[in-house]
């Protein structure tokens, strides 16, 4: 039996296709959770599926992308090709999708310049509001894991708290921004909007394509642009596909791994560091920044507070809501 089974994973919807169940969300409140995602991508250290974690869109945004994947695979292979892939189409959930992707785009080409510059100009402030951010982030694949941990469950998160250290411990290169060199860096970079606690950003400075991206960004080079989301997409279809597979199989288990992988990944965000990236110990104005730290925190709080009572579970149609992602068909 898989761990997918535990008594708190989510309710899936009544297809029994391994989906999450439908919620009501408004339009203007998933354009904001888009342009949360497109801010927190521009900086190093955060993760856009943290913040679809903490807004509670996760489920939701890996099924969707994985039945566009799908839809696109039924075009090419069969059978059935219009109708399958129509059929897949229409499993996505376009109210989410479409003003999550506007909000997106519309936050990277107007905030990356300013995002950019903080980052540069004060960089111990923003690691310690991003530092308090992600932490504060932290309660929410644990609570989503449901009950209490045993060894296994340790076992994984202590994998996952090696796993983020190990990304957040790569030495910084600096690598001519060539087609060769853009391609696989977008693909892995990418994860970063599907794993909580993997900063595509931070990937990006660690190849040294950080601040050639935000400048191709800022200069609208859309030779570059397109070249790097070619290969963004790429590697988005398969992490999707990985990620949608095992939150319906495992879902207890993948929350467990992600908790460790944004506790390790904090490594990245500790205000006080080298110009080569090594870790320092605090200095003098550890209050002021300890004090950016704990707002980070109360913002997600209350932003997870806000979340649980705005969003609610769209009304049962049918015994078959209650399906557990362990007992339903991966398609």
């Amino acid at each position: 039996m898989t761990d997918a089974t535990q008594p708190n994973s989510p309710v899936i919807s009544p297809s029994g296709d391994g989906s999450p169940a439908p919620r009501r969300r408004s339009l203007v409140g998933n354009l904001l959770r888009g342009a949360l995602i497109g801010v927190v991508e521009t900086v190093p250290g955060v993760s856009g599926g943290t913040v679809a974690l903490v807004t509670g869109i996760y489920d939701e945004m890996i099924d969707s992308g994985h039945q566009v994947t799908a839809a696109a695979r039924v075009l090419v292979t069969g059978p059935h090709r219009l109708r399958s892939a129509r059929e897949k189409l229409r499993a996505v959930s376009w109210r989410l999708v479409i003003p999550l992707l506007i909000g997106m785009a519309a936050a990277v080409l107007t905030i990356a310049g300013p995002i950019g510059h903080l980052v540069e100009t004060s960089p111990q402030a923003m690691r310690a509001l991003f530092l308090g951010l992600v932490a504060g982030s932290v309660l929410v694949p644990v609570r989503l894991s449901g009950g209490a941990w045993r060894l296994p469950e340790l076992l994984l998160f202590v994998a996952g708290v090696l796993g983020g250290l190990g990304l957040t411990s790569l030495p910084t290169t600096a690598l001519a921004p060539s087609p060769w060199i853009v391609a696989p860096a977008a693909a892995v970079a990418v994860c970063a909007l599907v794993l909580p606690g993997v900063s595509g950003s931070f990937l990006l400075l660690s190849f040294g394509l950080y601040q050639p991206t935000l400048q191709a960004v800022d200069e609208r080079d859309l030779g570059y642009l397109a070249w790097f989301g070619l290969w963004a997409c790429v590697g988005l279809v398969v992490i999707v596909r990985l990620m949608r597979h095992l939150l319906v199989r495992h879902h207890r288990g993948t929350m467990v791994v992600l908790a460790g992988v944004m506790i390790g990944a904090l490594r990245s965000l500790w205000p006080w560091q080298s110009a080569d990236g090594a870790l320092l110990p605090p200095g003098t104005d550890w209050v002021a920044l300890l004090g950016i730290a704990l707002a980070g925190v109360l913002a997600v709080q209350l932003l997870v507070l806000l979340e649980r009572r705005r969003t609610t579970v769209a009304p049962p149609t049918g015994p078959s809501e209650q399906t557990r992602p362990g007992r339903a068909a991966d398609n």
